[in-house]
């Protein structure tokens, strides 16, 4: 059978350009190897009716292709976990404190935090997120690690530990192992943060989808119809200017005059792919995502707000944060730095232990929830990570063509944005199709 585009994935990636591909009278057929769609946008519902987002949840003000895309499809964005009351709290070895400063912190640290947040956004102001390679220093800035600057520049071992706890909670992986330039390249795709944070929560996470996040995949899904095939991993694809040849597991055989490939990295080095230039490949290939996990816990209700705190944390245990979904409904990750040990614990053990970690930070109640839910996305084989993570190194080394196109090839996906992320998959997407068409 042959078609016009077959896209491989049917993540948000795969399924905004399909979407695109067939409203501009393309004959597309997606791919996807698990038996539902989504990727890592995924959720279920409480028997009270509520939503449970296992997967990615939020974006924020300057994610204008995830928030157009919802607009298209008659969704509404409602403010995310950044409207809740009370304040964050912080978990470490030596005890549990919530607001600002961190318990930590001692005479000075506040103004050197201050002073190195400015210092930051200073210079990645400098910083095109397009064309990070252009900057004049960009070789020093990706060889360099995040907390290596902020040591080089007088941080302290209190500040560096509040940039790595904020890191850990994002599940990025360690500062001590972030390029620079990537870090800074992340922070001015962000236009005008100004020197708030390094990270700023509302900037990055400030809505969410009040239909639940994972609507946003089946919807377009929906549309889709019959040309979204699921259970169909693909393990070889040979492209060919005249034509290209898509092979999946079970050795069946499709064809089609462009391939959309919008799988993630890590699923993607086990495909065998031929006829694309070994540059491109390489480029490909270099990437790397952070291997972490997603735990939902929903409760009856939101009782961390008792104690005046909102239900975000940032933590040194298994767990590296917290944050309301949902009423009563909290989400936490586990980082790259931990997911060993959360692959150590015992299956009967591994609930129970990361309730532990929440019912240090909120209390008893927190060890009896309605239902818990794991996604260990770094060992799932059609996901084998979570968001982007650039090493000292990576940004140069991936180079200029990170995220572009070798017709009758094309790449979307978060991971092929500057940070990942969901608009990152919904924005490269949206680009290939626009790219495939515009080449007919």
């Amino acid at each position: 059978m042959n078609h016009d585009v077959i896209v491989l994935g049917a993540g948000l990636a795969g399924l905004a350009a399909a979407r695109d591909l067939a409203a501009g009278g393309a004959d597309v057929l997606v791919l996807e190897a698990r038996d539902r769609v989504g990727g890592r946008v995924e959720q279920t519902a409480l028997p009270d009716g509520r939503l449970v987002q296992l997967g990615g949840e939020v974006v924020g003000r300057a994610h204008t292709a995830y928030r157009e895309l919802a607009a298209e499809l008659g969704l509404t964005l409602v403010p995310s976990y950044v409207a809740e009351p009370g304040r964050m709290a912080r978990a470490t070895p030596e005890g549990v404190c919530a607001g600002d400063p961190p318990h930590w912190f001692g005479p000075g640290d506040e103004a050197r935090h201050r002073r190195l947040t400015a210092a930051f956004t200073a210079l990645a102001e400098g910083v095109d997120p397009d064309d990070p390679w252009s900057h004049p220093e960009a070789g020093a800035l990706d060889a360099l690690s995040v907390a290596g600057w902020l040591r080089m520049e007088g941080a302290g071992p209190a500040v560096v530990r509040l940039w790595e706890i904020g890191q850990l909670a994002l599940a990025s992986g360690s500062y001590e192992r972030t390029s620079l330039l990537s870090a800074l390249r992340k922070h001015a795709a962000v236009p005008g943060t100004g020197a708030r944070e390094h990270y700023d929560y509302e900037d990055w996470e400030g809505l969410r989808v009040a239909e639940g996040s994972a609507t946003v995949a089946l919807r377009m899904a929906a549309d889709l119809g019959p040309r979204v095939r699921t259970g169909a991993p693909v393990d070889r694809l040979a492209v060919r200017p005249g034509g290209c040849t898509v092979r999946l597991a079970g050795g069946e055989t499709l064809t089609a005059g462009a391939v959309v490939c919008a799988l993630p990295v890590g699923p993607l080095r086990a495909v065998a792919v031929s006829g694309v230039s070994d540059a491109r490949l390489s480029s490909l290939h270099r990437q790397r995502q952070a291997v972490a996990a997603k735990f939902t816990a929903a409760y009856d209700k939101p009782f961390w707000r008792d104690s005046g705190l909102s239900g975000l944390s940032e933590c040194e245990g298994v767990l590296g944060s917290t944050w309301p979904q949902n009423e009563g409904v909290l989400s936490a990750l586990v980082p790259p730095e931990r997911y060993g040990v959360l692959l150590g614990m015992p299956d009967a053990l591994r609930t129970r232990e990361l309730l532990a970690d929440i019912a240090r930070l909120y209390g008893e109640e927190a060890r009896t929830p309605l239902s818990t839910h794991i996604r260990m996305w770094g060992t799932d084989p059609w996901t084998r990570g979570y968001v982007t993570q650039w090493l000292p190194g990576d940004v140069t080394a991936v180079g200029p063509l990170h995220g572009t196109h070798e017709p009758p090839f094309y790449v979307c996906g978060s991971d092929q944005w500057v940070a990942g992320y969901m608009e990152g998959a919904v924005r490269t997407g949206r680009a290939a199709a626009k790219e495939a068409l515009r080449r007919g």
